[in-house]
């Protein structure tokens, strides 16, 4: 079992920044892949960044790509999605997710069904 705690969330003005942290723990994830996703009040999850926890190749959503960040730590248990110039349609809750990768060759973390979620944290921006 793998447990995520993710941390960061907040009420941030337009144009403001927020980091997210997604901290995993009870057992190695060095072969799984990790996403970001959010859920706005009526609106249906999506998918906002991933990668693999080893590192290499990052994937984000096209409404915040330039934006966003995906990252992780030297030690490999946790992973900080920087967000910059946040705006109101930011606003929703976010969760990380992880899941096994059974291929020597990482894909698209978009494409992946996910194990393991977070309790989520909320972001709120103001316009």
């Amino acid at each position: 079992q793998v447990q995520l705690v993710e941390s960061g969330g907040g009420l941030v003005q337009a144009g403001g920044s927020l980091r997210l942290s997604c901290a995993a723990s009870g057992r190695s994830v060095a072969n799984y892949v990790m996403s970001w996703f959010r859920q706005a009040p009526g609106k249906e999850r999506q998918f906002v960044a991933g990668m693999a926890w080893s590192g290499g190749s990052t994937y984000y959503a096209d409404s915040v790509k330039g934006r966003f960040t995906i990252s992780t730590d030297n030690a490999g248990n946790t992973v900080v999605l920087q967000m910059n110039n946040l705006k109101p349609e930011d606003t929703a809750v976010y969760y990380c997710a992880t899941t096994p990768v059974h291929t020597i060759v990482v894909g698209n973390p978009e494409s992946y069904e996910y194990d393991y979620w977070g309790q989520g944290t909320q972001v709120t921006v103001s316009s």
